[in-house]
């Protein structure tokens, strides 16, 4: 699938950003300039931009043009995951060298209990799918998933789809759009699961993200609980209202 124009310009400016050509503390370009450099409107290069504000690379504020941030920490592997993203872990890890790959654990059609059914604001005689994912960084054990999801707001999905990317099975086959997500970070014991996939052992603490993404009206289409070690994966939040 081709990617959209505003998206070629994000991974222009990327490249430009993490090559120098654009050095940090520098001033982007104006959008007007962009905008005639790519031959594209303003309103695209403005989508590109805000790209790349998400992701920490660049701070706009009227009035001051578009700053290049100091963003040498990000390069961790383990703190490339942004706690203000929720596109799914294949986006999150987009470019990254090492290949991401899935196993399907477990994966089933069951009435949620209680707590299932509230975090997703459905009644507990309501189908959900379960599903239990262990991804893998270049065959390496990184993230277990236990996920749920309503199966009605997600027709057909199949191991096929879980093996690549529910995210973009979610966002381009059925072209839904989400409002936002809630996430909890906890420090949890390991456990059987944890020891088995993650090869913990019982002693090792996991870092535990429990999440729920909501779409535009308002309706969950996910609860899911990812377990990591501590020594293989973190996570960093930009506060741009404070730089």
């Amino acid at each position: 699938m081709a990617k959209a124009k505003y998206e070629e310009i994000a991974d222009i400016l990327r490249d430009r950003i993490a090559k120098g050509v654009y050095p940090v503390d520098s001033l982007l370009p104006t959008q007007s300039e962009l905008a005639e450099e790519f031959g594209a409107s303003r309103m695209t290069v403005k989508k590109a931009v805000e790209i790349l504000i998400i992701e920490g690379l660049i701070y706009s504020k009227q009035g001051n043009g578009t700053k290049v941030l100091n963003s040498s920490f990000w390069n961790r592997e383990n703190s490339r995951v942004r706690l203000n993203n929720f596109n799914g872990l294949s986006k999150d890890l987009e470019g990254d060298s090492r290949v991401l790959t899935s196993q399907v654990i477990g994966f089933s059609v069951e009435f949620p209990n209680e707590e299932i059914a509230e975090r997703l604001q459905i009644e507990t005689n309501t189908p959900v799918y379960k599903i239990i994912r262990l991804r893998l960084l270049d065959q390496k054990p990184y993230v277990l998933e236990h996920t749920y999801m309503p199966c009605d707001l997600v027709p057909s999905l199949d191991e096929k789809v879980l093996l690549a990317s529910i995210y973009d099975y979610l966002l381009n086959t059925l072209n839904l759009k989400f409002a936002g997500s809630y996430r909890n970070i906890t420090a949890d014991k390991s456990d059987d699961y944890d020891q088995k996939y993650l090869n913990c052992s019982p002693s090792d603490p996991v870092l535990q993200v429990e999440q729920a993404v909501y779409l535009e009206n308002g309706r969950p289409i996910e609860y899911s609980r990812s377990r990591n070690r501590f020594d293989t994966k973190g996570y960093s939040l930009l506060d741009v209202k404070n730089i």
